[in-house]
């Protein structure tokens, strides 16, 4: 594709746009490389292209993105679900796997797309969950997911731990922002919503008042998993600590950076320890 090349667009996501466009396979495409299009698609692949060079994500463009096995849903209201992410579903399943409880409570805060909650759902369908987002525009799109998905799970509109005061969980999973202020990763990011990939300054700002108010929401022998950054597991794992957590621990995404730290919750905290 000539105007791919030309625009600077990767071969392999101008055949996905072009097989998007034509309903067809890549298989097909290959086989069928001197078909024409109409005017109309002609327009519209074009119009793709365009946005896909100035650096607007694939999933926006086709309106999906795959995550954990699934087919999300998304828009720029919400992140594109990333592969590392799914550090962070494993690790909850297997703690789900282990625990005694028939029907655990999971919270996912900052739910986004609702891929986290809902992959957990799904691979665990005795869990009750429950997701959490600031943003009325993501909570649309992950009820649609849900539905589309035919997953159970409530949804609240509340930052952070409001919504679920008086309440306890077995399992807390967070996404949160994390990308600090003058991170230059920021600049390829500007399609993504802003205020789901960075609090400001040093980017722990978030991870902190998590980790702050946990003790009110977690039962005894809890775990609570938080996604960072790869350079940030020091940080996270001094917060744990500090907030009476224990088990403390990484885990590392494939490119070998640590991407989740979490910990178990005792029950008591420092303040409340003799």
């Amino acid at each position: 594709m000539a105007l791919a090349r030309q625009l600077g667009v990767d071969r392999l996501d101008a055949q996905v746009l072009l097989g998007e466009l034509l309903a067809r396979p890549r298989s097909w495409l290959l086989a069928h490389g001197d078909a024409l299009l109409t005017p109309e698609q002609d327009v519209r692949l074009r119009a793709w292209l365009d946005r896909r060079a100035a650096g607007e994500p694939l999933a926006y463009l086709l309106g999906r993105k795959e995550f954990h096995g699934l087919t999300f849903q998304v828009s720029p209201a919400v992140l594109v679900p990333r592969p590392d992410t799914e550090v962070l579903v494993d690790w909850a399943l297997e703690i789900l796997k282990a625990s005694p409880q028939p029907s655990p409570q999971v919270l996912d805060l900052g739910t986004g797309s609702g891929a986290i909650a809902l992959a957990i759902r799904h691979a665990h369908p005795a869990a009750r969950v429950t997701a959490i987002d600031a943003s009325l525009e993501a909570l649309q799109v992950a009820q649609a997911n849900a539905h589309a998905l035919g997953l159970e799970m409530r949804l609240l509109h509340s930052h952070w731990w409001r919504a679920v005061a008086g309440e306890r969980f077995d399992l807390v999973v967070s996404n949160p922002p994390y990308i600090a202020e003058a991170d230059p990763h920021l600049s390829a990011l500007i399609h993504e919503p802003m205020q789901a990939l960075t609090p400001g300054g040093d980017g722990l700002q978030s991870l902190r008042d998590i980790a702050r108010d946990a003790h009110a929401h977690l039962a005894p022998g809890a775990w609570l998993l938080l996604e960072h950054g790869h350079d940030q597991a020091s940080a996270v794992a001094s917060l744990l600590h500090t907030h009476g957590f224990e088990s403390v621990s990484t885990r590392f995404d494939l490119a070998g950076h640590g991407r989740c730290t979490g910990g178990r919750y005792p029950g008591t905290t420092p303040s409340q320890c003799p």
